[in-house]
């Protein structure tokens, strides 16, 4: 049995005229001789009926009152109203289809309601209707703890479902759609040249992905890599194929080899600098601010510490609550609202003398004032302020001449 899988998120089931066109990508697939696991998430955004925001509007959003697991049961209903509606339509179309939910397509997770995490799959359901079907259409994003309660694995949490799927079933492949062509070498609302990728690996995907890059989730992206499935990233509107994510460049392994220095610019905004101020003598002071911020639940970035200031970064919805803490504990900080972290990605970064210069340079050039840099093996990041992002994509992704050689 030869399977594909195919993962529409909301903004592809939203309309109609959308859920068409990826029907369209479906019974192609079934003349291509494959049988097809499609994974949907629910349908559209905040106030399309049946979306996730949707829902849990109805009990005053992520800040009501309901405990987790009946947000979970109450979430889990979009997916579910979507791959009815699907299904039907694929009917409609002449395919034989089916509609399972997570719990019936075999995910078992843990308890961690609205974050559980996949322990186990059992696709035993799915290959026996597909024995029966053309088409299998799952609900993403959900599935059922081992006390029998259903889950949610978090935003994003439909990327999860499809590779899962995709390992679990050994499919030759596993496409998800989405509204670009492929994985940009930059946001393309900010870079006019931004330029879709025809290949890239598992691990570039994965850091992308991570500093801010919203095609695929990277849970999705490491559960792919350990299974070695090759991930599609395609547009819903056109037949084009989009960016192959694999272990090497290439539709092939050891094919179109390429030693890219940098991948792509990627960004997040929404982030806070927090300065604290300390006396050299005051040893204990990091370890005691950052434990105020675990204790918090508070997730710190971008750490540089010397013998006088401790500087961090948080999210931007966090800074009151950061800033009370560290007035009750005397470490009155200094906040800077309104940065975003600018990231420059690429394994081929490795050892190479002089990116961090270039990348100072061109930011220099373009008169943005750099707050914070610091760089691993395959990234480096800089803080800018968040008028200015703009300019920085902009002349990283010109300095590094990523609408030259995709």
């Amino acid at each position: 049995m030869k399977i594909a899988v195919q993962k529409y998120g909301g903004t592809s089931v939203q309309s109609e005229t959308l859920r068409q066109k990826a029907a369209g990508h479906v019974k192609q697939a079934v003349q291509d001789g494959y049988k097809v696991v499609v994974v949907v998430s629910a349908m559209g955004r905040m106030n399309d009926p049946y979306s996730t925001d949707t829902l849990l509007s109805l009990i005053t959003g992520d800040d009501g009152q309901l405990p987790g697991r009946e947000q979970d049961m109450l979430q889990a209903c979009g997916e579910v109203i979507s791959s009815v509606v699907f299904t039907n339509l694929l009917i409609s179309e002449g395919l034989k289809a089916s509609a399972l939910t997570g719990k019936q397509a075999g995910f078992r997770t843990t308890e961690e309601f609205g974050e559980a995490r996949i322990t186990q799959m059992q696709p035993e359901p799915v290959l026996a209707r597909l024995h029966e079907v053309d088409v299998v259409v799952v609900a993403g994003f959900q599935g059922e703890s081992e006390s029998g309660e259903t889950t949610t694995l978090g935003r994003g949490g439909s990327d999860t479902s499809a590779t899962a799927l995709g390992a679990a079933l050994k499919a030759k492949t596993v496409d998800i759609f989405t509204d670009v062509e492929g994985i940009m070498t930059a946001d393309p609302r900010i870079v006019n040249d931004a330029r879709p990728m025809k290949s890239l690996t598992y691990t570039e995907v994965a850091n992308l992905a991570h500093q801010g890059a919203k095609v695929i989730h990277p849970r999705a992206v490491e559960i792919a890599m350990h299974a070695e499935v090759p991930i599609r990233i395609r547009s819903l509107t056109s037949d084009g194929d989009g960016t192959l994510v694999s272990s090497t460049h290439g539709s092939a392994p050891g094919s179109d080899v390429q030693e890219r220095l940098i991948t792509g610019i990627t960004y997040l905004k929404g982030i806070t600098q927090v300065i604290v101020s300390k006396e050299r003598e005051d040893l204990e002071a990091p370890s005691l601010i950052f434990e105020r911020m675990a204790a918090e639940g508070i997730s710190v970035d971008f750490i540089n510490i010397d013998t006088t200031s401790i500087v961090f970064t948080i999210p931007e919805a966090k800074s009151q609550q950061v800033e009370r803490k560290l007035v009750d504990a005397n470490y009155p900080p200094t906040l800077l609202h309104g940065c975003a972290k600018v990231s420059a990605v690429g394994a081929g970064m490795t050892g190479v003398p002089g990116v961090v210069s270039r990348i100072t340079l061109a930011l220099h050039e373009a008169g943005i004032d750099i707050l914070q840099a610091t760089d691993s093996h395959t990234t480096i990041w800089v803080l800018v302020r968040e008028e200015e992002l703009n300019d920085a994509v902009n002349a990283l992704h010109g300095v590094f001449k990523l609408a030259d050689n995709q």
